[in-house]
Order: structure tokens, then sequence, then C-alpha cells
């Protein structure tokens, strides 16, 4: 595998824990960016949603989300969600993996395919 792996997300989330040490076990080195110390530009965020979608990233079903002033939230777009994430790192689904390709969340069985196709 060519492409360095990049992890993104939050320290202490549940979720970033499971999705690091998936890759520890299988001897996948990344580098981790955590949003609470080092934020999230909005150019990666555009670079993102020009994969995914920005309806993909953000996390509608999350205590930050769901926090958001009513008015925050209605006829949101993709501005108005690079605006939020960008200042609420905490409302981008955990984690994104980018290695060439992006994958969003962590399900084990997607990663260990992920990665099989890489190598």
């Amino acid at each position: 595998m060519t492409d360095l792996v990049g992890l993104y997300g939050i320290k202490a989330c549940d979720t970033m824990k499971k999705a690091r040490l998936w890759l520890d076990a299988h001897d996948i080195p990344f580098v981790f960016h955590d949003y609470k110390k080092e934020g999230v530009s909005s150019e990666k965020l555009r670079a993102w949603i020009a994969v995914v979608g920005w309806e993909k990233l953000i996390n509608r079903a999350g205590t930050t989300f769901r926090k958001l002033p009513e008015e925050l939230k209605v006829q949101l777009d993709e501005a108005r969600a690079i605006e939020l994430m960008v200042a609420q790192p905490s409302m981008i689904r955990r984690p994104v993996l980018e290695a060439g390709e992006l994958l969003i969340g962590f399900r084990p069985d997607e990663y260990a395919l992920f990665f099989q196709k890489k190598s």
C-alpha cells in the first residue's frame, strides 16, 4: 500500500478508538488528526464533500447537531453544513479514513475489504 492513511476524528470518541485499534491490530500505519486539537479546514471538508457529499459527512444523529438552534438546522445546505462543521467539528461523522479513497464511519468488515483491495 503506497497511500498514506489519514484517520480524522476525536480522540475520546469510542468509534475512533475502535478504528485505531483495528488499524493497529492489522499493522496499518496511520496519521491521526484530532479535530478537537487541530480543527478542520473548509478546504478539507470541500474535498471530502466532492467525493461523498455533505449529507454523508454531517452527523445529524449526534448530540452536537441535535443541540443546535432550530434556525441553524432548517434549510441546511452544503455551505451552511461546512460552516457548522468547521465551527464544531464534533458534528462530522467519524472516523473519516483517507487513503486515496474515503471511508466514513467504522465498520470492521468494510475496513478489511478496503485494505484487502489496496494490498
